[in-house]
């Protein structure tokens, strides 16, 4: 592991994080605000599952960007055709216009695990905050609004103009706060994305969420070299000395 303030490298002045898993829950999140829709109407699913079919349709609908395939859409605008794609899988039809926004919509409403809100305000007394997600802006305005994440930019792939892992979300990322890629670091739960961000240049720090995708499913530790290797945002702030 390297220092963040290293005599060798520029010293790191920006943090970038992933947000989907990173800092919030999407997966019971999503359970239940579809449970709160869905339920009063009669519908009876397994909701974590639910979650999981949805979630399940995240990197093939961002591939159809990232290939060429379509042209670059808000992730509210692919969720809503992932969305469509898998209710009938799970024997969901003739939903109204209505219940499909406000299905959309929960993305809008996750909920952050429960050291970040703190972890991030003592992180901002230090560095540059700001997601790097593959979120639109309006979808990370809102879970900012509703969990007080203190962000100084809201970027990403909707500055990009397209979704991670291709290099130009990073690069636009640090190119919009004027800083080189080695002054800015990468935080995620996700070995692959920091893979991408330490390919073009940036400092990685891996959070473990150990339960992302249900108990025990998620990263404990990264497969990939990293700058740092932290069990939760908090315990990053403590070795950042912040």
């Amino acid at each position: 592991m390297t220092s963040v303030n290293s005599p060798a490298d520029p010293a790191v002045k920006a943090l970038f994080f992933d947000v989907f898993g990173t800092l919030v829950d999407w997966r019971t999140s999503i359970a239940r605000e579809a449970e709160a829709i869905l339920h009063p109407q009669g519908i009876r699913l397994d909701w974590a599952g639910f979650a999981d079919a949805w979630r399940a349709e995240y990197q093939p609908g961002m591939e159809e960007v990232r290939s060429g395939r379509i042209p670059f859409s808000k992730l509210d605008v692919l969720h809503r055709h992932n969305l469509e794609r898998f209710l009938p899988r799970l024997g969901v039809n003739g939903l109204s216009e209505e219940t499909l926004h406000a299905l959309t919509l929960a993305w809008h409403r996750l909920d952050a695990w429960p050291e970040v809100p703190t972890a991030l305000a003592r992180l901002k007394t230090q560095f540059i905050i700001a997601p790097a997600s593959n979120g639109n802006i309006s979808l990370m305005v809102d879970l900012a609004r509703r969990n007080n994440f203190p962000w100084d930019a809201i970027l990403g792939a909707e500055v990009a103009r397209d979704f991670k892992p291709k290099p130009g979300v990073y690069l636009s990322a640090c190119a919009a706060l004027d800083l080189v890629p080695a002054q800015c670091m990468m935080v995620a739960a996700h070995s692959n994305d920091l893979q991408a961000a330490a390919a073009c240049g940036l400092r990685t720090a891996h959070i473990a969420r150990p339960d992302e995708h249900g108990t025990g499913t998620g990263e404990r530790a990264p497969t990939v070299p990293v700058d740092y290797a932290a069990e939760n945002l908090a315990a990053l702030a403590d070795r950042l000395a912040v």
